[in-house]
């Protein structure tokens, strides 16, 4: 994590890790675990079929709705039971290795994991609304070209109860709970943190339905958007399950250009790519995210080509001025042809805002994000 600024204020709870059923200290953590998944660890304990229910939920609820860390504090589970949790199993969070806070009030944290495995998470508070950024896997196996996570490779995809720690982390050190609280600071939940959110889409099905279950984070799916490079068969299954917002890192108007920054575009090309997000089952519109690059993607012939591919679509473009990372290739278009090219997509019909960079002296902005040292890229 390259920290530029650190402030005592960016608060980080305490230190724990284990999600998703991983042991740590011997003991499986409940962070991951859905109602059913509940009922099935109180099965473990001997808790009576009868009552299994019930308690599940009340335990569920203390877990994603209150931000319960222990155990003794759930009042209306028996005591009895409240001690046989403790001794089986823990509600631990990541351990918190670093954080900086932006001078535009953005805060990264960097997030170890007791096998080495290290993400980033960053939290972006905005009048009214506070977005929480997400990483779905260790590193990220797609390799584009622009995008500073890409260095590091794939080392593993994060389970389930690590992405919703994440969550339960952040609303811990804001002091956001619980999850229905007027006012609260946690309002949206982007997965645009590190990996690709499709290429581990069981465990990110797992976590989002936890936080749209309304007794539990209590999220809308309005209010949550998952980003893919282009995972095409998973499109259709995420607007099924989940209907929660798409938006599709495009980068490009031609498969020429595509491929050399977005290489999984060789397996799904733009047309596969569109078709699909055609299709999305989830019937809202679709956010086509495109990182300007000085003289590669920003002329207006690139600006013509796009508004005629996205014609048919309920498609908005958000424009990202290139944020730059030590080492790359890349430099960010001019504000001039920013400007242009936003022009040209207007005037063809498109709204296309251009994304303010947030916590870009923290390298917290996109395509930023990095957690270990680079590997050794395919050429």
């Amino acid at each position: 994590m390259d920290e530029r600024r650190t402030d005592a204020g960016c608060a980080t709870g305490a230190p724990g890790t284990g999600a998703d059923g991983h042991v740590q200290g011997g003991r499986p953590s409940l962070i991951g675990e859905d109602a059913e998944g509940l009922a099935r660890r109180l099965a473990e304990l001997g808790v009576a079929a009868r009552e299994r229910g019930m308690r599940a939920r009340q335990l569920f609820r203390w877990i994603y709705a209150r931000g319960a860390r222990s155990f003794e504090i759930m009042s209306d589970l028996p005591k009895d039971l409240r001690d046989a949790l403790a001794e089986r199993f823990e509600l631990s969070r990541p351990q918190v290795l670093a954080c900086a806070q932006s001078r535009d009030g953005t805060r990264k944290w960097l997030l170890g994991y007791e096998d080495g495995a290290r993400v980033e998470l960053v939290y972006i508070p905005e009048p009214g609304r506070g977005t929480l950024c997400l990483s779905s896997q260790v590193g990220c196996p797609l390799g584009c070209r622009f995008c500073r996570t890409a260095t590091m490779g794939l080392w593993r995809n994060l389970r389930a109860g690590e992405i919703l720690g994440q969550i339960l982390f952040a609303k811990d050190a804001l002091d956001d709970w619980p999850a229905d609280r007027p006012g609260r600071q946690v309002t949206n939940l982007v997965l645009m943190g590190m990996g690709e959110p499709l290429l581990n889409y069981e465990a990110v099905r797992q976590a989002l339905r936890v936080a749209l279950a309304r007794d539990g984070l209590g999220l809308s799916r309005r209010r949550i958007t998952v980003s893919t490079a282009g995972v095409v068969p998973r499109i259709a299954e995420l607007g099924r399950d989940l209907g929660v917002r798409l938006a599709v890192s495009l980068h490009a108007a031609d498969d020429a250009t595509r491929d050399r920054l977005v290489p999984i575009n060789r397996k799904w090309n733009i047309a596969a790519l569109l078709e699909a997000c055609r299709n999305y089952p989830a019937g809202r519109r679709i956010t086509f995210e495109y990182v300007l690059l000085h003289g590669v993607n920003d002329r207006p012939e690139d600006a013509r080509r796009l508004v005629r591919l996205l014609a048919d679509l309920p498609a908005k473009v958000n424009l990202i001025p290139f944020n730059p990372w030590p080492g790359s290739e890349y430099r960010p278009s001019s504000a001039e042809r920013v400007r242009r090219f936003r022009r040209l997509l207007e005037a063809g019909g498109l709204e296309a805002p251009v994304r303010e960079p947030r916590g870009r002296d923290i390298l917290a902005a996109c395509g930023q994000l990095a957690s270990a040292p680079p590997r050794t890229r395919a050429a």
